[in-house]
């Protein structure tokens, strides 16, 4: 049964007195509904929202992890937030699916219809779910599905909600150019003067409507807030966090389920989904299909070791990576691996427990700069066969030059977790954060294969180099 006017004109003024007061979506949302879950990774997201509304022509793209709350705190808790404050605005929201954008559209009126203390009221004669006005205003919220046209109808504020389904519809080429049509023939030609425009999405492609926004609507001044489910660098980490350390989950989860969803999902799904960082699916110099496994060890002949060095050992500093490497005639296989931001003490320890666990490993290349020269120096009267290698050219150029051995299947990698996250590091090479495990790798297979006199340093030769 409907309220009195009487007494919903009395719930308006009240409410308008206790809910101006809320500075952010997500203020609003726990004023309502106490219950509402608050982490840092929303907090954030709340004071993006803010500043998106108080400034003209705003671009915001949110990225992060999904189940997370980012969907409904802009989803819903901001068009309820905004119109409080200005019941003229007019919404457009997009999603990539109606049935999804009826939803949305149906949770924010159902938010004002529930709380008439807002100091706002459903037009009685436009109410659907997937367009709606405010009574005695212009605003409302117009909810349309991915290639929905929305002519007639102005955006003072446009929200895009995840506008891909999921990895397949990623993967497509003609749902990714039909997102990007949306924005440009359709969403974007309706942004009125002065108007902000979200999109927030679980990345799944390189090529996603985010990444083409970044990379092609360069003079609108997008701002990318991407949260991570792991920290992968303090230095620019949007939460203040040290390395490793996972986000505050808004669902609860602990670091045990982080690290149990971490395996279970798989390195490019990871790093796409849950680090807001997808890579190539057939990567760029180093193509994921060309990569063999071995599952039974291989013949242990000419084994050797590779390492890659860092300057310092901090949370910020990049990581020591040393590998065993076995040559058997063209092919060669990765052994083992150790990989950790090191003090200089510690990568003296791990360099030794490594030739401890690999004792017929007699050659140990090093990369000469970094902590390089000094482990060599330090190590070179106790550990014998250290060979430094002074690096030739960039790193592309030394990763292109070994990619061939790559692409016809001489290299296999085990069956370990550690190598599909060298795999997803190669394949997002040169754009990936860290580089440290190809570095080794293109030391190794180049110092492998190298033409000297003639002869190529394979087999038995390696111990020569």
């Amino acid at each position: 049964m409907a309220l009195p006017a009487d007494v919903l004109d009395e719930l308006m003024r009240l409410g308008l007195a206790k809910y101006d007061v809320a500075s952010t979506p997500g203020d609003l949302a726990r004023q309502i509904e106490p219950r509402t879950v608050r982490t840092p990774a929303l907090d954030l997201i709340d004071a993006e929202l803010s500043r998106l509304l108080h400034t003209p022509d705003s671009r915001l793209i949110v990225s992060m992890p999904p189940q997370e709350g980012k969907s409904m705190r802009v989803g819903r808790d901001l068009p309820v937030w905004a119109l409080m404050r200005n019941p003229n605005l007019r919404i457009v929201s997009g999603s990539y699916a109606q049935s999804l954008a009826n939803r949305n559209g149906r949770l924010v009126r159902n938010a004002i219809m529930a709380h008439p203390e807002l100091g706002l009221r459903i037009a009685p004669d436009r109410g659907a779910a997937s367009e709606w006005r405010i009574a005695g205003h212009d605003g409302g919220m117009l909810s349309v599905g991915r290639g929905a046209g929305v002519t007639g109808y102005p955006a003072d504020l446009l929200i895009i909600d995840d506008p891909i389904k999921d990895r397949a519809e990623a993967d497509s080429k003609i749902i990714r150019d039909t997102c990007w049509d949306w924005w440009t023939d359709a969403l974007s030609a309706r942004l009125a003067p002065g108007a902000g425009a979200v999109v927030i999405m679980t990345r799944w492609h390189e090529d996603d409507l985010a990444g083409r926004l970044l990379e092609r609507d360069i003079d609108a001044g997008w701002r990318l807030l991407n949260i991570p489910a792991q920290c992968e660098d303090p230095a620019s980490d949007p939460l203040g966090r040290q390395a490793g350390e996972y986000m505050l989950s808004a669902r609860g989860r602990t670091v045990e389920q982080w690290e149990a969803r971490k395996a279970t999902v798989g390195s490019r799904a990871w790093n796409a989904l849950y680090q807001g960082r997808p890579a190539p699916a057939e990567g760029g110099i180093f193509q994921r299909h060309w990569w063999r496994t071995w599952y039974d060890p291989p013949p242990l002949r000419a084994v050797f070791q590779s390492w890659d060095m860092a300057f310092k050992g901090t949370d910020t500093s990049d990581y020591v990576v040393g590998q065993v490497w076995a040559i058997d005639g063209p092919d060669l296989y990765l052994l083992d691996q150790v990989r950790g931001r090191w003090t200089f003490t510690d990568t003296l320890a791990q360099f030794r427990q490594l030739c401890e666990r690999w004792p017929m490993a007699t050659a140990k290349l090093v990369e000469d700069k970094a902590n390089g020269s000094a482990v060599i120096d330090m190590l070179s009267r106790e550990i014998p066969g250290l060979i430094p290698v002074e690096p030739q050219g960039g790193k592309e150029a030394r990763a292109a030059a070994v990619s061939p051995l790559v692409e016809a299947g001489n290299v296999h990698l085990p069956d370990t977790r550690w190598a599909k996250d060298l795999i997803e590091e190669a394949a997002a090479f040169p754009n990936s954060p860290h580089d440290d495990q190809v570095d080794a790798l293109t030391q190794a297979l180049a110092r492998a294969t190298i033409t000297r006199t003639g002869q190529r340093t394979v087999g038995r030769h390696i111990y020569s180099l």
